[in-house]
């Protein structure tokens, strides 16, 4: 492996942003420092005195393969993250089929370990599977989910008494549930009184504040009576952001640690129900877009530490897909590409410190997924992976759709302003320098904790 000295660069370090120069060596952290003169690199990096931080870690991506290669393939979707600066992700189930068998699981690994250019997880699915979740915690996921608590892309929506047994049974296998908390009870209902109305905006109202808070409050019951590590997905209200705050105070007044952790995506701290008149059904995703009081809410909870982790819920539709009424338009929105742009420029924009960002990016999602301990992910420290993004913050520019990665070829954040990497490094390895210069395959299969070879 090529060992690397990035010098004339700022490093957030120790807390402080500060000059510095990293060594890298096999692949790993070996050195960070003020100055390093005992270093012979292979490749000397030039920083010219932009920033390096941490990569990003994007624990909810849907890369569409087997089943929806037209949309997404495992190549396409890890050039599109290595290109926005990721270098780890997390893959959902809902594929087709769907990951919740040995048989299913073998076929989307081989596929990620012949195409992906980054390292990956896979999550294992929730549905009728019930027998097979241990098997599949075995051969390896990372996680299970997300398990659908309403109808949503996939079709792999499960009923309470189903969903309880599975917590259940995570419980006991020591791992997370990743929870898409919407209610289908009020889904339903609001959808019958809504039959009539086909503008875009209604899905909002379909899929209400309370929806999500109710489906929330259930879970939480349930992962209180099971004892479950619960991570709720792309959380997008008021409603449950109070829901998971109380917990984590109940949990801190009772001197124990939260089973509870949460995250929400770029779409619902960047975009809103303004958006819908320019969007149409373009930005139907599920949680949908939501008010300024939710998206400002949301960025609070971000930095009060509420949010844990920023993910894309990355889920690209072809723009022939997307141009339907709203009912019969497919949710989901690409945003791998452009989850670390946008939140580089809410740093720029004073929105969050730059050392949150890093948290909730990467330290975060690695420690919440046991990346960090497992597979050295997510810290920037000595010894750790040296996962790198090289950054001038002063190089913003608006996202063009047509410059992007993804086979969706569309983006709903088109003509935000953001910030892009100059480089990308992915265990001492430069895969994005302007250009992807990744080596398809190259990226690993992350193991999750259960993993026992051989199987």
């Amino acid at each position: 492996m090529t060992d690397i000295l990035i010098t004339n660069t700022k490093v957030f370090y120790n807390n402080i942003l500060q000059p510095g120069e990293i060594q890298i060596n096999d692949g790993k952290i070996q050195r960070i420092a003020k100055n390093i003169t005992s270093a012979d690199p292979d490749l000397l990096i030039d920083a010219k005195g932009a920033l390096t931080i941490p990569a990003g870690i994007d624990v909810h991506v849907h890369f569409r393969e087997p089943g929806m290669v037209k949309k997404e393939d495992w190549y396409t979707g890890s050039c599109s993250a290595a290109a926005g600066g990721t270098t780890t992700v997390i893959e959902h189930p809902n594929t087709i089929p769907p990951t919740i068998s040995k048989s299913s699981f073998k076929e989307k690994l081989k596929l990620a370990n012949r195409k992906s250019v980054i390292d990956f997880g896979i999550n294992g699915g929730v549905t009728k599977n019930l027998e097979s979740l241990s098997l599949l915690w075995e051969l390896g996921v990372t996680s299970f989910g997300e398990i659908f608590m309403a109808e949503s892309t996939g079709g792999l929506n499960i009923n309470e008494e189903d969903f309880s047994e599975a917590l259940g049974i995570i419980k006991e296998l020591n791992a997370v549930a990743c929870i898409h908390a919407e209610d289908e009870n009020i889904r339903l209902e609001n959808e019958k009184l809504l039959k009539n109305d086909l503008s875009p905006n209604s899905h909002s109202r379909i899929r209400s504040n309370l929806c999500e808070g109710i489906a929330v409050q259930n879970a939480l019951e349930v992962i209180a009576e099971k004892g479950t590590r619960s991570h709720f997905c792309h959380i997008s209200t008021l409603d449950a952001l109070g829901l998971i705050r109380k917990e984590a105070y109940v949990a801190k007044n009772e001197g124990r640690e939260s089973k509870v952790t949460c995250e929400t995506a770029p779409h619902h701290l960047f975009l809103s129900t303004r958006d819908w008149d320019r969007l149409g059904t373009f930005g139907k995703m599920n949680p949908p877009l939501r008010d300024r009081r939710n998206v400002k809410a949301l960025m609070n909870a971000v930095n009060d530490g509420t949010v844990n982790a920023i993910a894309s819920d990355h889920a690209p539709h072809s723009e022939f897909d997307k141009d339907l009424d709203i009912r019969s338009a497919p949710s989901g929105v690409p945003g791998v590409e452009t989850l670390m742009p946008l939140m580089l420029m809410a740093v720029k924009k004073n929105l969050l410190p730059i050392g949150r960002m890093i948290e909730v990016t990467s330290r975060n999602p690695a420690r919440i997924f046991g990346l960090d301990t497992k597979h050295s992910k997510g810290v920037f420290a000595e010894g750790y992976d040296a996962d790198l993004i090289i950054v001038d913050t002063h190089t913003a520019a608006p996202i063009k759709a047509d410059k992007l990665h993804s086979k969706a070829g569309w983006t709903p954040f088109e003509n935000m302003d953001a910030i892009f990497p100059n480089m990308t490094i992915s265990k001492g390895e430069v895969i994005w320098d302007g250009e992807l210069i990744a080596e398809k395959g190259r990226g690993k299969f992350l193991e999750g904790n259960g993993y026992t070879e051989k199987k």
